[in-house]
């Protein structure tokens, strides 16, 4: 059975001060849907959010991690260094990170194997740019996405594994792929992984939207039978619009 999740991802947003507010405003909220809920702050505030959140229903998560457990890498997080501050989850890929930070999906295999091998679930992110879209290669860029950095698992890892599709061109843009757009691009995704692992590991994978999700459309997008949730950006920096996504199933 496939897990409705809402994950906030706080990106380089919030000091100590506000992600406290944030995390008592949230905390503050109802929760009427049976959606996982999880928030990503920063790395520094990673600790005081885990505290914060420890007997409530929300999930604290990493944003990033490097592949390496240790040693000469000035600047970075292992996935050793999560776990100890109680963190479980990690989100892997996110196109912030791959144009940014160069990140290749060589490495996004190797952060992937990492964080299995530490126990850890992943929410591995993927999607086109604008350029693709028009040129209608979206589905050869994601099916080469996933494959590269995850098709050489075994069928159990995808237990661990949550997908997350986002439309570069809907990040941050105010652009949103309608919900049938949504829709066609999930159930490929889901084929994709049929086609190699079998329809069992395909229908228990939740796979995530993220692209300007907002309450006003939420329902409309978590309606299709292959969304399973979002994982949220600028939305979730306001307690009430965040679970006004959350309660949208």
């Amino acid at each position: 059975m496939r897990k409705h999740i809402v994950a906030g991802n706080w990106k380089m947003n919030n000091g100590l001060i506000q992600t406290e507010t944030l995390i008592s405003e949230l905390k503050q909220q109802e929760k009427t849907s049976d959606a996982e809920v999880m928030i990503a702050p920063s790395f520094t505030n990673l600790w005081h959010a885990f505290e914060a959140t420890r007997q409530y229903d929300i999930e604290v998560v990493a944003q990033n991690m490097h592949f390496s457990e240790k040693g000469a890498c000035t600047g970075e997080v292992s996935a050793g260094m999560l776990k100890s501050l109680g963190i479980k989850t990690v989100i892997l890929g996110h196109s912030e990170r791959r144009a940014y930070y160069n990140e290749t999906d060589q490495s996004l295999a190797k952060k992937v194997d990492a964080a299995l091998a530490n126990n850890m679930r992943i929410i591995f992110c993927f999607g086109e740019e604008l350029s693709d879209r028009k040129a209608g290669r979206q589905e050869d860029v994601v099916e080469h996405q996933i494959k590269a950095a995850l098709f050489h698992l075994n069928a159990s890892a995808f237990e661990h594994i949550v997908l997350a599709y986002e439309p570069v061109w809907a990040i941050g843009t105010g652009e949103t792929a309608s919900p049938e757009q949504a829709q066609d691009m999930h159930a490929f995704i889901r084929k994709t992984l049929e086609n190699t692992y079998g329809k069992n590991v395909s229908e228990s994978v939740s796979i995530l939207y993220g692209g300007s999700v907002k309450p006003a459309n939420a329902k409309e997008i978590f309606s299709k039978p292959d969304v399973d949730g979002g994982l949220i950006g600028g939305a979730s920096l306001n307690a009430e619009d965040f679970f006004a996504i959350v309660n949208a199933f």
